[in-house]
């Protein structure tokens, strides 16, 4: 298990809120692309897992349409209807996370955690993913609530714990698409934030392993995207927009890799072609956490400030 984690002076504290911030998301993308009919497995084609209706329509509104107020509602009826699916717990934890509701998060946090470690004696896997999920959002709940600083001991602590159960995951399946994308996701945001690591192994596994392809494209831009190659991160977030065209926060992803682009090559068209897709995300920003639409607004307006001053 080592092997998959840092020394905690490896990480700053500045870097551990990123990486808290951005695994979040992570998490959240766990079981995204469902099938519109049925309420089948959203990664597996054999031996596959199915998930409540209510579930999936929280996943659909939130990951197709990028739909928050629906998701909530949905979710609702999750909690009462299936109490036993460990996914529904996680999304409440992380979109408490996103409305800066420390208490709810702290609750279904814990309550992920129960769900997780009950499951793994009927179907050890799943079991041990969602242990490993439910100690991350323990940690990130833990930061929230003592600080970056204090709780960043006690935050990577709960990290290692989040590693462990991966690895007893991947003891029993190496290559299950569900494990590989969570930890895909999660060994690319740490790589992209430590001098020493390769991101390019978390690349390949998310590439190769994870499922369903368009969640390991939007995670293979976002690496790309950090680590300033813009070309991949443009290719990888337009396959990724033609799984799920409606959705706000893809076109946002775009928005920032153009942009950053733009900046790199100095290209004013690029720049314009960045404001275009900020208007796409926020078009549909009643859908949106408002301290998300803020944070696109704020983007937008400084990529159009950046056009006004090179046209004067």
């Amino acid at each position: 298990m080592s092997k998959w984690f840092p020394s905690v002076q490896a990480i700053r504290a500045a870097k551990l809120e990123t990486f808290v911030q951005v695994s979040l998301a992570a998490t959240l993308v766990l079981n995204v692309w469902v099938n519109p009919s049925v309420a089948a497995d959203p990664f597996r084609t054999k031996e596959a897992r199915n998930i409540g209706d209510k579930t999936e329509a929280a996943f659909k509104a939130i990951f197709q349409q990028g739909d928050y107020k629906a998701a909530e509602a949905y979710l609702q009826q999750a909690l009462i209807s299936e109490p036993n699916e460990p996914l529904a717990y996680a999304m409440k934890a992380s979109l408490a996370y996103t409305n800066k509701d420390w208490t709810t998060l702290d609750t279904y946090s814990k309550k992920t955690l129960e769900i997780g470690q009950k499951l793994i004696a009927s179907d050890p896997l799943r079991g041990n993913i969602y242990t490993a999920v439910g100690h991350f959002l323990e940690g990130a709940a833990l930061v929230r609530r003592q600080g970056t600083v204090n709780g960043a001991t006690q935050a990577l602590s709960k990290l290692q714990e989040v590693y462990k159960y991966l690895d007893k995951a991947q003891a029993i399946s190496a290559n299950d698409p569900e494990l590989n994308l969570l930890k895909g996701y999660m060994d690319l945001m740490l790589a992209v934030n430590l001098p020493f690591a390769n991101p390019q192994q978390a690349i390949e596994r998310l590439d190769k392993n994870a499922a369903p392809e368009y969640l390991a494209d939007r995670g293979i831009a976002y690496g790309y995207r950090d680590l300033k190659q813009y070309n991949q991160a443009l290719e990888y977030v337009n396959r990724a927009l033609k799984a799920t065209s409606n959705n706000p926060e893809v076109y946002y992803l775009k928005a920032q890799i153009l942009r950053g682009m733009a900046g790199k090559e100095k290209n004013q068209q690029l720049l314009q072609e960045a404001v275009i897709n900020f208007d796409q995300a926020l078009a549909k920003k009643s859908q949106l956490p408002a301290s998300l639409v803020k944070q696109i607004e704020r983007e937008r307006r400084k990529a159009a400030q950046d056009i006004a001053r090179a046209q004067r």
